[in-house]
Order: C-alpha cells, then structure tokens, then sequence
C-alpha cells in the first residue's frame, strides 16, 4: 500500500525519483537505529527499573525506623500513665532514703514500710520526668522492659531467696546498730 502511495505521488509530480530513494533510506537506516536505540532504551529501563527497586526497599526502611520510633514513644508513654496512676503515695514521712541516680545522689522521704518494701524489692524508684517515684513491682518490671533508664532502683530478690545467703548460718547480734 505503501508504494501504490509512493506512486500516485511520483505520477502526480509531487515527488521525484531522488526523493523516493531518499525517503526509503531513511527508513532503512531508521529501522538499524530503532534496533539500536531499543537496546539502549531496554538497558535505561532496566537501570530505572534497578534505582525503583532500590528506592523501594529505601522507603520500606525508612517506613519500618520510623513505625518504630513512633510504637517506641508509645510504650513511653504508657509507661508514664502507668507510673502516675501506680505510683504510691508517701504522704507525711520521716525517713530519709538515698539512692544513687548515676553519679548524682539523690534522696527521698519515706515510711518505715517503705524502706522496707524497697530494700526487699516489693518496692522501687523509677525517674518520672524530674521527680522520683515509689512504684510496685510490677510496673518495674515493665519499667524494666520498656525504658531501663527510667527505672532508678530495684532491689529485685535474687533466685533462691533466703537459701541462696552465704551467711544464713550466722548469728546477728540483736544490739548491733547500723
């Protein structure tokens, strides 16, 4: 169909002989190009398609750090909810505990139960944003699960309670004053 148009238009006058010889080798040396720059086109393709992966698998981990960070910030914040709603109240105390934050040694005002309840692990200090806190044990435990910096003291009982002291056998002197 092509050269029945070819010659309608040779015959009209509206092209030369050196005009259809021309036009047929540009198309020839079209075609060897478009073979060429098929192959070129195929190998950018693949490279974008190469960078689009690897975009991919960078937006992915980029999604994951920052689900992450936000579940992180989360659970810091359950955990502050749940220090002001456990945390035990000290009311009227007249017992100086200390304790060493870090370098720093810092002290708070308990009872006598407190003390005690602290130094048998029942009991511990956990950092709530400036001040210091007396929570139960389970919230240290938590504490200790999801921020271990804000967990201050813990005098967690070792595993075989009062068998596992070395000195079990010893006898305390009932008028020894510490």
């Amino acid at each position: 169909m092509a050269n029945s148009l070819q010659d309608q238009l040779l015959k009209a006058g509206l092209v030369s002989e050196q005009n259809l010889k021309q036009a047929k080798t540009k198309q020839r040396k079209g075609k060897r190009a478009g073979g060429g720059q098929s192959a070129e086109s195929a190998q950018r393709s693949a490279e974008a398609q190469r960078a689009a992966a690897e975009k991919r698998q960078h937006d992915q981990e980029l999604n994951r750090q920052r689900e992450e960070e936000r579940r992180r910030k989360a659970d810091i914040v359950a955990l502050w909810q749940l220090v002001h709603d456990n945390r035990v109240p000290r009311g009227k105390s007249d017992i100086a505990y200390n304790f060493a934050d870090g370098t720093a040694l810092k002290r708070i005002y308990v009872k006598a139960e407190q003390q005690q309840a602290i130094a048998a692990g029942t009991l511990a200090i956990v950092r709530h944003e400036s001040f210091y806190e007396l929570v139960p044990q389970s919230v240290a435990e938590r504490a200790l699960e999801v921020d271990p910096a804000t967990l201050v003291l813990w005098n967690r009982p070792q595993p075989g309670g009062a068998d596992a002291d070395p000195y079990a056998d010893f006898e305390v002197p009932d008028d020894l004053m510490w």
